[in-house]
């Protein structure tokens, strides 16, 4: 191609952009989805945008550390750079392949993204991030490096300038400018480098080393060393404050062998695999963890049926609440408070919304229970993998030293989501039955996401990303460290890597390295995420254990439920049993008090033992008839009902025994007849004070009917689970994207259409102005001779735009023409329209 033939190279950002396809700028609109909320009027503007602070802090939050080393290389080279120096930077003199090979793909995301623009020839860091990046005394650079010589000896005295040149063995100049590039040109010559450093003194060469990687900053007293005073003289140490010294850019990378950085990370850390299990271990242990967690949560439920804790004024659990649910759980507070979000993120419990606020199920519980084990699990899940509140920060103090309390305010976390989903991917990356190393992961991670890691002080991306491993663990979508098959269905990975001759292992113990790229596992739209969620549903099924329609009872009042009880089995045995202790089979014990609960709730003896019968694949024991006759024997002899309250029994020794009885006092009983008592006290609090004697009062109604009393489900108002809070604005989708690519083109032509001299304003974007007369006479005669026009439109939302136009016919106040901006005929009224001009006779 010859010069004449070849494009000229942008002068801009904006120029840059002009000549990129729609494949290139929708690249850019979805890696960077904040410039187009709203839609730029034109590719100025967006050009604009895409350099503004916040939205470049943004872009470079989103880069892997070697793309971000690449930036930051950019940022201490010339600007514009070639691609060879910005190679000399990345790999060194050593010229590392690793780099070179990776080093085209980190400047291609830095042009997708707009951070970069120009050829090979001009390549240029846009300006705020060069800002962001480049070394200066109050943000040092991560790359180490001080100011240039240039920089450094700005303000410096000419005669000393002199001085220096002269003692590097320079000849002198005529002014500083001159003399500063000499010194520069002899800095980053090696060959005369080399020479002037094999000269110094060994200690001066210490000093050298000491901050060659940086900080290149340092202190020298107003009489230095010797060793200090060899550099000083030479420049290869330039004051920049009273007291203050810099090792100059070129020099630093001299001693680097032309380094950028210390250790370039052109390849991510592989993901280790510190154990190897059969993938059949995997998923059964998978599959318990899942079934444990179908428990806890009814569980939960189940204590909070009646009504949960009070909702604290400021939102949230109290501390109190919260102990007492992990003592009801029977597991740690951090654990009690990830289930108990879990449940709230699911939809299943909720504040009542009642003046005494309180925590309770929501109808969509019941709806939930009544759903097979398995798909149960994966509404669970499903709700745990896009939730933005972050069970793990609960007990931590928020930006005002609060308390951060579960279910309460300031748990969001908008990077939990990508964070969570990273991880699960990068563990579908490893062979089946391979658990990784914890570390391995977080390194991963860091290296992926570098400015959300290591380099800020609370690396709250490394802890979302444990608690992530451990949520994982507790939600059966994990097991023993390893994906499983359900987990690997639910994220819609692909099936696992075949095992290499390295996975082989003798025991789960042994350590497993894998070196390989995770398999990439797409973001999936609800849509697909319901059919991957239904499709882990059904790979978990046959891994959960049938419910049971039995039990096993024992001589000792104990029934054993081997397995998990079908639901109107263990609804009815909760009632008539209290839960003993819990594992891989449940123990329930028959007591006095359970036996009276289950006759409170309207069952007889006959009923119970029927029951027993029915579901035990062992005979009832003789002590167990005894215990439920005798409960049924006296329960309701006597007779609680409202007077204040009253007791009526059929014996009247009975009543003579209560009232003998000193514990009776506080009831304020007095005899109305031989068989009836009257009570000061309420008949719930004399039930429970005539209970507490031993005998076994039932309560009854104004007709004399026996009431049956039975647990109230609480149920709040219909509610909606807690909207994720986004993590910045979304990615747009092909629709939107194309309509405002064709917007963002449309606006760019009108904008950059070439006028006629003397009828375009000069100042670029503002709409034409001009009078109703001139305008209708404008338009009148493009018509007649078919030529294009440009206008300045307002539509009636106010929003005002450039059109490129070739009228078609005016009429009744209207225009009606071809817009080239949109590729279609429109009608605009005259009255919107600001003004026409005229396009030049070469406009495209």
């Amino acid at each position: 191609m010859s010069t004449e033939d070849r494009p000229a190279a942008p002068r801009s950002l904006a120029e840059a952009l002009r000549g990129r396809d729609d494949v290139s700028l929708g690249a850019l609109l979805r890696s960077r989805p904040d410039l187009i909320t709203p839609v730029p009027t034109d590719l100025t503007q967006l050009a604009t945008r895409a350099g503004t602070r916040a939205s470049v802090v943004r872009a470079l939050e989103r880069l892997d550390r070697f793309t971000l080393q690449t930036a930051e290389a950019l940022a201490v080279a010339a600007d514009p750079a070639t691609y060879d120096e910005l190679l000399g930077l990345m790999a060194g003199d050593d010229a590392d392949p690793a780099v070179a090979h990776a080093l085209p793909h980190a400047l291609g995301v830095l042009r997708e993204q707009a951070l970069v623009w120009g050829g090979d020839d001009r390549l240029r860091l846009v300006r705020t991030a060069r800002e962001l990046l480049a070394p200066s005394p109050q943000h040092p650079s991560p790359t180490g490096l001080g100011p240039t010589v240039q920089e450094a000896t700005a303000g410096m005295s000419p005669g000393r300038i002199q001085e220096i040149v002269t003692a590097a063995g320079l000849p002198s100049t005529h002014d500083s400018v001159s003399a500063v590039t000499s010194l520069t040109e002899l800095f980053t010559d090696r060959r005369r480098m080399a020479a002037l450093l094999a000269e110094a003194p060994a200690d001066s060469l210490d000093v050298l080393e000491r901050l060659v990687w940086g900080p290149p900053y340092g202190q020298v007293t107003a009489d230095p060393a010797p060793r200090l005073r060899w550099l000083l003289d030479r420049g290869l140490l330039l004051p920049t404050a009273p007291g203050t010294v810099v090792l100059p850019r070129e020099v630093a990378l001299h001693l680097r062998r032309g380094l950028a950085h210390r250790t370039p990370e052109p390849v991510p850390p592989a993901v280790e695999a510190a154990a190897a299990h059969r993938p059949q271990v995997v998923d059964s242990t998978a599959a318990g963890q899942a079934y444990t967690a179908l428990a806890t949560v009814e569980e939960l439920l189940k204590d909070w049926d009646e009504g949960g804790p009070a909702v604290l004024r400021a939102g949230g659990l109290s501390v109190r609440d919260l102990k007492r649910t992990a003592v009801a759980l029977d597991v740690p507070e951090p654990v009690a408070a990830f289930w108990v979000e879990l449940a709230y993120a699911a939809g299943l419990i909720a504040p009542d919304g009642e003046a005494d606020e309180r925590y309770a199920a929501t109808p969509a519980y019941d709806e939930w229970l009544e759903l097979p084990a398995a798909e149960r699990w994966s509404g669970l899940v499903t709700a745990w993998l896009p939730v933005t509140r972050t069970p793990g920060l609960v007990g931590g103090r928020d930006a005002k030293d609060r308390t951060l309390s579960a279910l309460g305010p300031g748990l969001d976390r908008s990077a939990a989501p990508e964070v969570r989903h990273r991880v699960l991917a990068l563990l579908a990356g490893l062979p089946e039955g391979a658990a990784p190393a914890a570390e391995s992961v977080l390194a991963r991670l860091r290296w992926e996401r570098p400015l959300r890691g290591a380099q800020r002080e609370d690396d709250l991306r490394g802890r979302l990303a444990e608690w992530a491993l451990s949520e994982a663990e507790m939600l059966g979508v994990t097991g023993r460290g390893a994906l499983s098959a359900h987990g690997r269905a639910l994220l819609g990975a692909p099936a696992a890597p075949a095992k290499g001759p390295e996975a082989e292992s003798s025991g789960p113990g042994d350590k497993l390295p894998v070196h390989h790229r995770p398999t990439h596992v797409p973001t999936l739209s609800p849509a697909e995420q319901a059919v991957a969620s239904a499709a882990a549903a059904r790979l978990l099924t046959p891994l959960l254990p049938e419910p049971l329609d039995h039990v096993l009872l024992q001589a000792d009042l104990t029934a054993v439920a081997p397995g998990p009880l079908r639901r109107p089995l263990a609804d009815m045995l909760g009632v008539l049993a209290d839960v003993e202790s819990k594992g891989g089979a449940t123990v329930y014990r028959f007591t006095p008090g359970s036996v009276r609960r289950a006759l409170d709730a309207g069952q007889s003896a006959s009923d119970l033992h029927a029951f027993l019968a029915a579901h035990s694949r062992t005979p009832v024991p003789q002590p167990l008839t005894y215990l439920i006759d005798d409960v049924a024997r006296r329960h309701g002899h006597l007779r609680v009902g409202a007077a204040s309250a009253y007791v009526r029994c059929d014996d009247d020794a009975v009543l003579n025994e209560i009232l003998a009885d000193k514990r009776a006092t506080g009831l304020g009983l007095r005899r109305l007849a031989p068989t009836v008592l009257a009570a000061q006290s309420d008949p719930a609090g004399l039930l429970e004070g005539l209970r507490a004697m031993g005998f076994a009062p039932a309560a009854e109604s104004a007709e004399g009917d026996v009431l049956i009393t039975r647990a109230h489900a609480h149920r709040t108002p219909p509610r909606t689970a807690p909207e994720p809070v986004p993590d910045g604005p979304p990615v747009p989708d092909d629709t939107l994207l194309a309509a405002a690519l064709r917007a963002i083109r449309a606006g760019d032509l009108a904008s950059t259409t070439p006028r006629k001299p003397g009828t375009a304003p000069e100042v670029n974007g503002e709409l034409p102005r001009t009078g109703s007369a001139e305008t209708l006479a404008t338009v009148q005669a493009a018509v007649l001779t078919g030529e294009a026009l440009w206008i300045g439109y307002v539509n009636a939302e106010g929003a005002a735009s450039q059109r490129v136009i070739a009228p078609i016919r005016v009429e009744g106040g209207f225009v009606t023409a071809y817009d080239h901006t949109a590729d279609e005929v429109r009608t605009y009224p005259l009255h919107r329209i600001t003004g026409v001009a005229e396009l030049a006779d070469d406009a495209g």
